[in-house]
């Protein structure tokens, strides 16, 4: 399946009180770092919904193993699972180094940009899903 990885620098407002890199934040990691795999393997988010098509999070899940600290990098990878007929889910890997941080899962749902209505994967989208 489709991967991707990207890696991303904490920066200071992304921290809590305990000085750790605040739970919400990394439902923001895994939305920047889909958003990169569509860059590079789809044509970027806009050329799909030029065409037509938007994603809507219908499911997410994070599980955390371990802090992150500011300014430290993070890398973020990204699998897209085998797509629904309207649907993908993807899996994500949080890591500093070696160190597992984080995994967690989200599931979007394809919908007509316009109508915000739920509707299969495009054609041109599901091959680029399945490289190979």
């Amino acid at each position: 399946m489709l991967h991707h990885v990207a890696s991303f620098r904490i920066r200071y407002h992304e921290c809590d009180q305990q000085g750790h890199v605040f739970n919400a934040h990394y439902l923001a990691l895994f939305d920047m770092t889909v958003t990169e795999l569509w860059r590079a393997h789809l044509g970027g988010y806009g050329a799909m919904v030029a065409e037509g098509t938007d994603i809507v999070v219908a499911e997410a899940h994070v599980r955390y193993l371990g802090p992150a600290h500011f300014d430290e990098v993070m890398d973020v990878a990204v699998q897209v699972c085998e797509p629904g007929t309207t649907s993908m889910r993807t899996e994500y890997r949080v890591s500093r180094g070696e160190d597992l941080l984080a995994t967690g899962w989200v599931r979007h749902v394809f919908v007509d940009a316009a109508a915000m209505t739920k509707r299969p994967i495009p054609d041109r989208i599901r091959a680029a899903l399945r490289p190979g």
